[in-house]
């Protein structure tokens, strides 16, 4: 996959760079796309960056071949049996090969009715309208369903959630926030109103101490990682890591206390017992812009460092010690990522954290914050676009009366229109694919068959479904189950905006015309817009002609105050942070300075709630999977990269000790099983992780970690525990490893 062009880039004379966005994750680094004959062949960053300042990591350097791969579809497709008007087949068949002369697939193992067979927009986006109005007008709202895209601009999510709702007239909408910072989002909400990183990430240096949790940031967001040695290296910093595994910023940190996964409430609850009991909280802070510290004080009484050291492993006077240098620092700060929120009591965990920040005054001010880092390269914008069934943007709750009739009225709905009936989350909508529940589902660049925990339940979901779309860039594990697939341009071939963990709205740029076929999102959904308008014979016509993003922006923004002094002009240089209230605001790089969003920031006494399942004599380890620096999430793009040959295989993390125990080597075949599933992969012997603790990345779909992992819920956020589940590692053969040949045959990679 690697060209001449990449192998020499120096020789090139180029035709023009253009300057975007990352499209992996939440850092939001600027790109430079060095472009000859519509070909990327070299990627840069400007120096002047207020985001990466010049730094790339491998994935923004090299991992954007993606878009040129073979693999990639570039046509719509539909089935064989929607094509020639046959009844639709009994079950569902996942097909990743394609019948691009209209041909049955040679030696194919499936119906010929479930072929792929390449066809035209107009045929693909007809078969669509048809499909959805007729299960719509049969079942009704609760009927149909969509995923929105945390990979696709802010214009494209913002459309697709209007098109369901005004059109669907439903809020089963939502997106993969729901797999990753959901209880960061539910306590940020409950305790301050919003759910925004609260800093700037680039103020790292300006803290004094600060904590990193439950984030591999070396891997997952590697220019903050950056930031944050820097930080330590150069302006004196003392870093605190929490964290199971020894990630490398450990080599940065003052302390690093080694929980056992799913055990943040007693560690942090313990720090906070702490600063309590030694005085040291901000009394000040408390008693201005705070509420319910009595009751959250009576709370704390039974978590001592030392009942915290008996559940998590953490010696107590390492609590203590990590108390006194956060509450006495002058600028402390907390970064954390999934391993505080993907836990069946991820909620509890992020609040855990937010009761530190009150007690000692560290937020709302520069250089201190509660900083969640945002996963995707759009989650955020996703977010505040309205893709989550509880919110129209802005994070306006749809069962609010006034917020429905502004956007009825933004909309061109008839008053009482739009459903002011709570939806359901990603978690809980496969779930619900079944006679009488979801029969339609449209997914627009997500995969939960890689994403979505207990994986063989989930495939028993997408066979229920009566119609299944996916709009994305390769026939991945769920399109491969759909009914009509269209084709979507990446990155780098449309225009629009993506918002980074830290709120900056910055300008995406087309560098290259749409492959084959393909088109941006937003035309896709404009399109499709405008046939189910005309076959569902509605009174009222909201817009749908719109002309360029720029122009959904402007719409949304025109309801949406966070973002209603953001235009691509004021963007074109430099990204703002939002809230940006007018034309004339600078931005805000920093919340909070004066009151939180809900007045005082409210105290919750929490209680300590173990895992949904513990290690035993059967299943001996607790699993904890995540994510590798050279991979994004379920492989849909790196694993069409020259970065998979980087790292080509799934492997399972397992200390030295429990490998010796269990007659375990290096490189050794392994079967990992859980309650729910197995996998077979090779090991790594490593003092990464703790004894008791193994690690699995969930990017490889010949192994994938999620077949394992428990779809236990956080009852508030909906959230599933990836980071925690029973497992047994045994030794395998050799011919039990997956063949990746096979995934090559069935048009995968």
């Amino acid at each position: 996959m690697v060209t001449e062009l990449q192998l020499n880039p120096t020789r090139v004379v180029e035709d023009r760079v253009v300057t975007t966005v990352c499209s992996y994750c939440g850092v939001g680094c600027n790109l430079e796309l060095h472009l000859k004959d519509d070909f990327i062949f070299k990627v840069t960053s400007p120096f002047d960056s207020p985001v990466n300042h010049g730094n790339l990591c491998v994935k923004g350097r090299f991992g954007y071949d993606y878009v040129y791969h073979p693999k990639r579809v570039t046509t719509p497709l539909v089935r064989r049996y929607l094509l020639e008007g046959k009844p639709k087949p009994e079950g569902r068949e996942q097909v990743f090969a394609i019948s691009m002369d209209g041909k049955p697939i040679p030696n194919s193992q499936i119906s010929n009715d479930w072929d792929w067979v390449a066809t035209n927009w107009d045929t693909a986006l007809d078969m669509v309208a048809e499909n959805l109005v007729r299960i719509y007008q049969r079942d009704g709202s609760d009927a149909m369903a969509v995923y929105c895209c945390a990979k696709a601009t802010n214009e494209d999510n913002y459309l697709l959630q209007k098109m369901w709702r005004a059109l669907f007239r439903t809020n089963n909408v939502d997106h993969c926030t729901r797999l990753c910072h959901a209880g960061s989002v539910v306590a940020l909400q409950k305790a301050i109103g919003s759910s925004a990183m609260s800093n700037t990430a680039s103020q790292v240096i300006m803290n004094d101490v600060f904590i990193v949790t439950g984030s591999n940031t070396g891997e997952n967001h590697p220019i903050i990682a950056l930031q944050m040695k820097e930080a330590v290296q150069k302006h004196g910093a003392k870093m605190i890591v929490v964290d199971p595994r020894r990630i490398d910023l450990v080599d940065f940190a003052e302390l690093w206390l080694p929980l056992k996964p799913g055990t943040n409430v007693p560690v942090f609850s313990a720090m906070a017992h702490v600063i309590v009991k030694e005085n040291l909280v901000n009394w000040d802070f408390v008693n201005r812009r705070t509420e319910g510290f009595q009751e959250f004080v009576e709370s704390l009484e039974k978590f001592t460092p030392e009942y915290a050291e008996e559940i998590s492993g953490v010696p107590a006077e390492d609590i203590r010690k990590a108390a006194r240098m956060y509450a006495t620092a002058k600028n402390g700060a907390i970064y954390w990522g999934m391993g505080i929120s993907q836990l069946s009591h991820g909620t509890a965990s992020a609040l855990a954290l937010i009761h530190l920040a009150f007690l000692t005054g560290h937020v709302g001010r520069d250089g201190t914050g509660l900083n969640p880092l945002r996963g995707q390269n759009n989650v955020q914008g996703a977010s505040d676009m309205g893709a989550m069934p509880f919110h129209y943007p802005g994070y306006m709750r749809v069962d609010n009366e006034d917020n429905a009739r502004k956007w009825e009225a933004a909309w061109n709905i008839e008053p009482g229109g739009l459903s002011r009936k709570l939806g359901l989350t990603t978690t809980e909508i496969l779930g619900h694919a079944h006679e009488g529940g979801i029969r339609a589902l449209y997914i627009m660049g997500e995969n939960p068959m890689m994403s979505e925990p207990n994986l063989n339940e989930t495939r028993k979901h997408m066979t229920h479904l009566e119609f299944l779309v996916s709009q994305d860039l390769f026939i991945n594990e769920s399109g491969a189950f759909a009914d009509v697939f269209l084709p979507a341009a990446s990155f780098a071939e449309k225009d629009g905006t993506f918002t980074n963990t830290d709120r900056r709205v910055q300008r995406v740029r087309t560098a290259l015309s749409p492959r084959g076929q393909a088109r941006p999102d937003w035309k896709i959904l404009c399109d499709l817009a405008t046939r189910l308008e005309r076959r569902l014979k509605r009174g009222s016509s909201s817009k749908w002609d719109y002309e360029s993003p720029e122009e959904i922006l402007r719409e949304m923004a025109s309801v949406n105050s966070d973002y209603a002094g953001i235009t691509y002009e004021r963007i074109a240089k430099v990204g703002l942070q939002y809230p940006v209230p007018d034309m004339n605001h600078p931005g805000t790089p920093t919340l909070f300075k004066e009151t939180f969003p809900s007045g005082r920031g409210k105290f919750i006494p929490l209680d300590y709630v173990p895992v949904m399942e513990q290690a035993d004599d059967e299943y001996p380890f607790i699993l904890t999977t995540g994510r590798l620096l050279e991979h994004w999430h379920g492989g849909t793009m790196t694993r069409h990269s020259s970065l998979n040959e980087a790292y080509p295989e799934a492997r399972v993390e397992i200390h030295p000790a429990d490998a010796e125990m269990h007659g375990i080597t290096n490189n050794m075949p392994v079967r990992v099983t859980s309650r729910r599933g197995e996998i077979v992969l090779r090991a790594t012997v490593t003092e990464k992780t703790s004894v008791g603790v193994v690690f699995i990345p969930w990017h490889f779909a010949e192994a994938a970690a999620n077949l394992l992992t428990n779809d236990a819920l956080d009852p508030q956020a909906k959230i599933p525990e990836f980071k925690a589940c029973a497992v047994q590692v045994f030794p395998a053969r050799e011919d039990e490893l997956p063949n990746p040949e096979v995934e090559v045959r069935r048009g995968r990679y």
